[in-house]
Parts: C-alpha cells; sequence; structure tokens
C-alpha cells in the first residue's frame, strides 16, 4: 500500500502542496503528515489526492482546489471569483489595526472573499466595517465568511466609492496592482484577472482610490494602500500629490515596500 512518503515522493508537486494536500486528504495538520510519512493511504485517499495533483498540475491554486485558504489565523472559503488571500497582505490589517480608535468606520475597497474585513471585525468588533466589491459573485463569497465567522461587516457592492456615502476614519484597499504585461501573471492564471490587472503600469486602480477618496475621508482619517514591491516611490508621489500628509511606506515579510500610508490633512 502506498504511504504518505511514497505519494508525496512520485506527485510531482511541491512540498508544501503535496503536505497541503495530504493533510485535508486525512483530515489532520501539516505537522502529523511530516511526522508520520510512514502511514499508508487508502485507495478513496489516492483517488481523490490524485484528482487534486492533476488540478495543481494544471495550474490551479491549492485554495481553489481545496476551497478554503487561511488569513489572519481563519479560514476562509475561496472560489476562481476571488483572489486568494496572502500572507503579506497582513501587513495591511496590521497597519490598519494599529490606527484604530474605538468605534472607528471603516471601508475597505475591493473585499474579494472579504478577508481584509473580517480580520479587521474580528479583532476590532467596536468599529463600523464596510467593505465594497464591484463583483456579486465575489461579494457572496464574502458575505458567506462574514457569516461564517460571526462578525458584523457591511456589504456593498459598488465600483470603488461609486456607491459609497459618507466618511470613514480609516479606508484602505488590496487593489490591482500588476502591469499588464507583467511576467508574473503566467503564475497567476488561475486566478481572476480584474483582480490583479490595472493598466500598464499597475498603478490605474491605485491613482483612481488616491485621487477620489479624501471626499470620503474623515479629517484626519488614514488611507492605506497595498501595492506592487517596486511601486512605493510612484505610489507615494500619487498620495503627495493629492495633498495627503504623513506618507510613508512599510515593508512585508521580504522586507520589500508592500503598504503604503497616508492622512487626510484637517
Amino acid at each position: 500500500m502506498t504511504n504518505i512518503q511514497q505519494w508525496r515522493s512520485s506527485a510531482g508537486l511541491e512540498r508544501l502542496d503535496c503536505d497541503v494536500l495530504l493533510a485535508h486528504a486525512l483530515g489532520c495538520n501539516r505537522a502529523a503528515i511530516i511526522a508520520h510519512p510512514e502511514r499508508p493511504l487508502s485507495k478513496p485517499v489516492l483517488r481523490l489526492l490524485d484528482e487534486w495533483r492533476q488540478r495543481r498540475i494544471g495550474g490551479e491554486p491549492v485554495a481553489y482546489i481545496l476551497e478554503t485558504k487561511e488569513f489572519w489565523g481563519l479560514d476562509f472559503t475561496v472560489t476562481p471569483d476571488v483572489l486568494v488571500p496572502r500572507p503579506d497582505t497582513e501587513v495591511l490589517v496590521e497597519r490598519a489595526l494599529a490606527n484604530l480608535a474605538p468605534g472607528a468606520r471603516v471601508l475597505e475597497l475591493g473585499t474579494g472573499c472579504g478577508a481584509i474585513a473580517i480580520a479587521i471585525a474580528h479583532t476590532a468588533p467596536g468599529c463600523s466595517v464596510t467593505a465594497v466589491d464591484i463583483s456579486p459573485a465575489a461579494l457572496a463569497v464574502a458575505h458567506s465568511n462574514g457569516e461564517k465567522h460571526g462578525v458584523q461587516v457591511t456589504w456593498l457592492e459598488s465600483n470603488w466609492f461609486d456607491g459609497v456615502q459618507g466618511r470613514f476614519d480609516v479606508i484602505l484597499s488590496n487593489p490591482p496592482y500588476v502591469a499588464e504585461h507583467d511576467h508574473h501573471l503566467n503564475a497567476l492564471a488561475g486566478e481572476p484577472r480584474l483582480a490583479l490587472v490595472a493598466g500598464m503600469e499597475g498603478l490605474d486602480a491605485l491613482r483612481q482610490i488616491i485621487g477620489k477618496t479624501r471626499r470620503h475621508l474623515a479629517p484626519n482619517g488614514r488611507l492605506l494602500l497595498e501595492h506592487g514591491y517596486e511601486q512605493g516611490p510612484a505610489v507615494r508621489h500619487l498620495l503627495a500629490g493629492a495633498k495627503f500628509t504623513r506618507i510613508e511606506s512599510v515593508p512585508d515579510l521580504a522586507g520589500h515596500e508592500r503598504v503604503s500610508t497616508a492622512v487626510r490633512a484637517p
């Protein structure tokens, strides 16, 4: 009978992908997979693993295969209608939480599966969180995730600010920021292009958000934006041109500038 180590060796996948698929197929955690490579695999488990392996070899992200992804210590349902949450985006959540006053009004633009909004609402339940997305399918996933985690979030279908009313103390977004012909797109082929690509330079969405934020941001309110690791200087320039103050960029887990923040002057 094939065991864990034998399947892993013959699967033709990266070690992490193998371990995650094995853990889900066997209903255990990765530590158990690593600790017991001799564990035999039943025929039903092998059939399931082979199906998943073929899908992964075809370029489908593991998160879509398993329909789940962990973010901020929470498990989120993900589908091909939404971008898979990345660990680096936790930097955006950390910075937002560091600037939240009790009862703050928070707006997330382009929520996707709802991971950012839900992480904030879960960690700071006294805040009022609104999250928007242009995609009804993405909002359905986000709403389901919100119910699963028992948080209060207002979900709104909107193209950025078009359907948004009122002002907020914190506005944040992980918008599309990949350039039209970026070679990294080949590795992201399974994810929704609408959530990835933003014009020739990858700045179209960032430029649009920055240009329209002031009318929806309270005096002394803060804007936080995730962006590409080489886009920090361009984003800071856009923020300065829009008359924001206290502009800074903070690094991701690899030390690259990943999130830029700014304050609306009174």
